[in-house]
């Protein structure tokens, strides 16, 4: 070969810009597999196909080798860093051994590029790429000389859309590969599909997803499919790139799936190599006779096959049928893990046992395929109701689904298809804003009831000017909190990075709704859903002191010390207290409103109207009589007036029961026997039996309206009868009866609406003096403990919301459910996760009275009014009702309980048992009875509502259940694992998991932020779901599993809230896992948040 050696020269001593590649090799000549010398260290520049080896960077060239007719050997190893360039000439070959691994892999890459036969194969990819882009381009330019009109129906809106069922996604499919070609003939491949989309609009090549990885075969079937949600921007013009890698080593990290720019080639380093890749339009595998695609992958050069992709359209209500074959050759081919055979334990969930009992799991699935279980929910569209008339209600509670798409055997050779959901809730800021809107409200009215007591000692004076004052600033502090939330915009889901942001702390952490659809020869479609949020908690605070269970108690005990500063009321006085009050401000008005709704009947001479008014005034009346008979009003009044300036009590001289005061008041009449009091006298004398006196009053007022009443329409019917006989004297006598009534009733009323004046103005007076004792006695930790308590309800009650309004949805056509929903109540199971240890410790304190609070909160179904179908809010502290809001189709397949405006009651329970190495430390060096407690506790709320269920709903409407798994069984193995205190039990989270779904309650799985070990505790229920219930084959339970981790929605939810698809594990914390609840490899590692 001829060349110009100054030349040459000349190009080796060029700038370092100027090469391709330039770096530190160690270089000899081999023969055969020995090396004639040792190697000597060169400075290598690589320009185009030259290769100049130099002693130093400064020094001339010593050697050029011309890069043609030659190939790279590079060797697979971790640890060793040589390369090897082989010569179809016969010349020595020549060894080149770099300073790392890295290194070596780039040289491999930029020497095995630098030849001719690469570079002409790359200039004929590039152009055909150039052709595509300008034969899309004409069709651009075409458009340019249409006239307007039909430039406009050109434009955008001409692409296809793909016809899809409402609230279904626009595009599923599987993915297969046959006949892969690899690098080396004894190369076993690892292999996994990277989907990119091209989007027709713009022609950027966008990353999507990825299907797991197949181990050790040429013929891989993926398990994990592709999956459009109804909201992607896909058409039929869309081009969709596939693109096979071979993975070298899984530990190297996850496979990266999430939707950026894809403007070049994975780098050689992150232990994954290229196979090969095509390209199809969207179009053409929707309109494909056989909607199967059958694809040739190409190298990035375009120039060699490395085999063919099956693209197959995936319908969830069509099976596959003659694909067994396929995946059985694949299972044998390939190297699974290590499995154990899985027997099936009471609660249907997963436990390693002995080979000898394969048998036995195979005969329980037989028999189990032959039950219906009620732990399996089949959906199907009740007649009336379409898919289309649930989207708006559920459009306005979920936002951003995430979906995946997942092929499974069964045991008898058949196909499941799954698809695994994850969205967002609106909820998650909706909830707690008005929540805290309702916390101002009632503050406000609290400070202003407390500033309206009156004239007060200097002592009791100076007292409530303080709690008036730290009052102030509390609700300052809701005010500035409420304003910043309605500043916030973008996502509808605090991310587990924010769980210690001031602004943030009322909002859910991580809040989701996890579903599983299944599809499978047994049961045509199911559904399986999860709310996952991490455990409420107040992590702005802190936990240094512990969490609110040691808090509130502590606190009480402090509090029954304080007695020579203000008066002890226990924390039941104090809730009745601040019931009188709800009830004062709730009946007031409603007392009002029928009062003067009698006398508009009166002026009317209206008999049936007036009944009806009087009805109603009456039990609204007596409803507010009752809420003051209680010892707890009266001992208050006394307690306020010894605070007054200057108090002689005057003690009765015969005590007189205040009841049977009441009872003898009742007897008269005539409003001219009732005195009116005046307000709580000053400097003067106080009679204690003054109270029963006001009180009873409002019942003597009544009376005397219902006894004005039945004498107005006993004269009135008296006169119609002698109107039968006098026509025209009746009519002169009704021309004046109706002023007659209402003046007659006129002052009656007027009497009683002044006694309940001055029975509200006590009453009040009096409550808020207790509230002002309860204040006053702890402050300021009080109302820091009140914050506490109002941040981890609102989290928690966030969540209850979304469960509550999903679970409804899902079951209006379910009467079975409905009538136990209105006869017993929902039951709401907690999963916790967390340790009792350190700081989770304490965010397992606050989230067991979080959840316990969540007792109080009441539900209510309405008719929808207008488009906003999010729920309402009313009520206060320690008695909330929840109005969520139905569209007219829904609400009408109501049972007429609910829709009369029932209120429907929770039953929240809380299981935990922590599974991570800090438990590990509780157990062996700490203490775990925190934990136990709240299990104990838990199981008791537990077997009280199973009674009640039992008791309440009809035999017929009580599930079949095996003779092993029914609910009394279960409950029994509940409580003796619970009193067995075996160290990381999880068996006690699956059992009541179970007994859960089998009672129709609504599942929450909680850990620190929702997102490493709930997906773990998630994806392992899925699986076992699966398996027990749709019979998954055995041997694909751990693939399964792995596929849900790598590859499904919790992985996304990872990438959702630290920008890095790893679980926040590591390889020592995985060590005190239990098996099942440990991450696939390469999935987990350091996550830079």
């Amino acid at each position: 070969m001829r060349f110009n050696a100054k030349d040459l020269a000349l190009l080796a001593k060029r700038p370092s810009g100027c090469f391709d590649k330039e770096g530190k090799l160690k270089i000899c000549r081999l023969v055969g597999d020995e090396k004639l010398i040792e190697p000597r260290e060169r400075w290598c520049r690589l320009k185009g196909n030259l290769l100049f080896l130099m002693k130093n960077k400064s020094s001339e060239a010593s050697e050029v080798v011309i890069l043609e007719r030659c190939w790279v050997v590079e060797f697979r190893s971790k640890t060793d860093v040589s390369i090897i360039l082989k010569f179809q000439s016969g010349e020595p070959d020549l060894y080149l051994e770099a300073a790392s691994k890295p290194d070596c892999e780039a040289w491999a890459v930029a020497l095995g590029e630098a030849n001719s036969e690469g570079l002409r194969n790359k200039i004929q990819q590039l152009r055909r790429l150039i052709m595509e882009i300008k034969e899309e381009r004409a069709s651009d330019e075409a458009r340019q000389f249409l006239p307007s009109s039909q430039v406009d129906s050109l434009g955008e809106p001409q692409f296809t859309s793909i016809q899809r069922i409402a609230n279904e996604p626009k595009l599923e499919f599987s993915l297969a590969c046959k006949g892969l070609v690899a690098a080396t003939r004894d190369r076993k491949l690892n292999t996994f599909i990277q989907v990119s989309v091209v989007h027709p609009a713009e022609h950027i090549l966008t990353r999507y997803s990825s299907t797991e990885i197949v181990e050790g075969t040429r013929d891989p079937l993926f398990l994990t499919g592709v999956t459009f949600p109804p909201e992607y921007p896909i058409y039929e013009e869309t081009k969709i790139k596939l693109t096979v890698y071979d993975v070298k080593d899984k530990s190297q990290g996850t496979v990266r799936t999430s939707v950026l720019p894809d403007h070049k080639e994975p780098r050689a380093d992150v232990g994954r190599s290229f196979l090969g890749c095509t390209t199809f339009r969207v179009g053409d595998l929707v309109k494909s006779k056989e909607q199967q695609l059958t694809l040739t992958l190409r190298t990035s050069d375009g120039g060699k096959t490395v085999g063919t992709i099956e693209v197959n359209l995936v319908k969830m209500g069509e099976f596959e049928d003659g694909e067994m074959g396929h995946i059985t050759t694949d299972a044998q081919d390939q190297k699974f893990l290590c499995f154990l055979p899985l027997k099936s334990c009471s609660c249907g969930f997963l436990s390693a046992t002995c080979a000898h009992n394969t048998e036995n799991l195979e005969r329980m699935a037989d028999r189990r395929a032959k039950e219906e279980c009620a732990l399996v929910r089949e959906c199907t569209t009740p007649e009336g109701l379409s898919g289309k008339d649930n989207l708006p209600s559920l459009n306005a509670v979920l936002k951003n689904p995430i979906c995946k798409l997942y092929r499974f055997p069964t045991s008898d050779n058949k196909w499941m298809r799954i698809r695994e959901q994850m969205a967002e809730t609106t909820l998650s800021f909706h909830v707690p804003k008005e929540l805290i809107n309702l916390h101002i409200k009632e503050d406000m009215r609290r400070n202003q009831e407390l500033k309206d007591l009156g004239e007060l000692a200097p002592h009791w004076d100076n007292m409530r000017k303080s709690v008036i004052a730290h009052c102030d600033q509390m609700l300052s502090m809701y005010q500035d909190t409420l304003a910043e939330l309605g500043k916030h915009t973008g996502s509808s889901f605090k991310s587990s990075c924010s769980k210690g942001e001031k602004t943030l702390e009322f909002i859910p952490i991580n809040l989701h709704l996890q579903r599983m659809h299944v599809h499978s020869p047994r049961l045509k479609d199911a559904l399986y859903d999860v709310i996952t949020v991490g455990a409420p908690a107040a992590h702005f605070q802190g936990f240094k002191n512990g969490g609110l269970r040691k808090l509130l108690s502590k606190f009480e005990a402090e509090r029954r010390n304080t007695g020579y500063q203000c008066i002890y009321y226990s924390p039941e006085n104090t809730a009745k207290a601040k019931e009188v009050l709800s009830n004062i401000n709730h009946l007031q008005p409603l007392i009002s409103s029928h009062a003067d709704l009698l006398l508009n009947s009166a002026s009317q001479h209206s008999p049936d109207s007036l009944k009806n008014s009087l009805k109603m005034l009456s039990e609204k009346t007596e409803l507010f009589v009752h809420a003051f008979k209680d010892q707890l009003v009266r001992s208050a009044l006394l307690a306020l007036y010894t605070a007054r300036p200057g108090c002689v009590i005057k003690k009765p001289a015969v005590p007189r029961n205040s009841a049977e005061e009441g009872d003898d008041l009742k007897h008269q009449d005539h409003p001219s026997q009732i005195k009116r009091q005046d307000s709580i006298p000053h400097h003067s004398e106080y009679d204690e039996e003054e109270w029963d006196r006001v009180w009873a009053n409002v019942g003597k007022s009544l009376n005397c309206v219902i006894a004005m009443v039945d004498r107005l329409l006993e004269k009135d019917s008296s006169k119609i009868k002698e109107g039968e006989n006098d026509p025209s004297a009746a009519d002169c006598k009704v021309l004046h009866a109706g002023g007659d009534w209402y003046e007659q009733l006129y002052p009656l009323v007027i009497t009683l609406k002044d006694c309940m004046g001055e029975v509200v103005t006590r009453a009040k007076q009096s409550m808020a003096f207790v509230l002002l004792q309860e204040l006053a006695c702890g402050l300021p930790q009080c109302l820091m403990l009140t914050l506490r308590r109002d941040i981890v309800f609102s989290q928690a009650l966030a969540g209850l919301v979304c469960g509550f309004i999903i679970k409804l949805h899902t079951s209006l056509h379910d009467q079975g459910f409905l009538q136990q929903l209105h006869t017993v109540g929902l039951l709401v199971q907690y999963e916790g996760l967390l340790s009792t240890y350190s700081e989770e410790a304490g965010m397992l304190e606050d989230m067991a009275v979080g959840i316990s609070d969540l007792q109080k909160v009441m539900f209510k179904v309405i008719e929808a009014k207008s488009e906003d179908f999010l729920p309402i809010i009313t009520g206060r502290r320690e008695h909330y009702v929840i109005e969520v809001q139905l569209p007219a189709k829904m609400f009408e397949l109501l049972p007429q309980e609910i829709k009369e405006g029932k209120l429907l009651r929770m039953y929240p329970v809380l299981f935990n048992v922590g599974i991570n190495e800090q438990q590990t430390l509780a157990e062996r060096f700490g203490d775990t009875t925190l934990q136990e407690n709240i299990n104990q506790e838990n199981l008791e709320l537990l077997k009280e509502y199973y009674n009640l269920f039992t008791e309440k709903m009809p035999p017929d409407c009580l599930p079949h259940f095996q003779e092993q798994n029914d609910l009394k069984g279960l409950l029994e193995n509940l409580h003796q694992n619970i009193q067995a205190k075996r160290r990381k039990n999880v068996e006690i989270m699956w059992l009541a998991a179970t007994i859960c779904r089998k009672l129709n309650g609504v599942r929450f799985t909680c850990c620190k932020s929702a997102k490493d070990r709930t997906s773990m505790s998630v994806t392992l229920e899925q699986c076992s779901i699966l398996r027990d219930e749709h019979q998954l084959h055995k041997d694909f339970f751990i693939r399964a599993l792995d596929c849900m981790r790598r590859e499904g929605c919790r992985i996304e939810n990872v990438l959702k809230n630290v920008k890095c698809r790893k679980y926040a594990f590591n390889m020592i914390q995985l060590m005190a896992f239990p098996k099942y609840y440990r991450p696939p490899e390469g999935t987990y590692g350091k996550a830079d948040t």
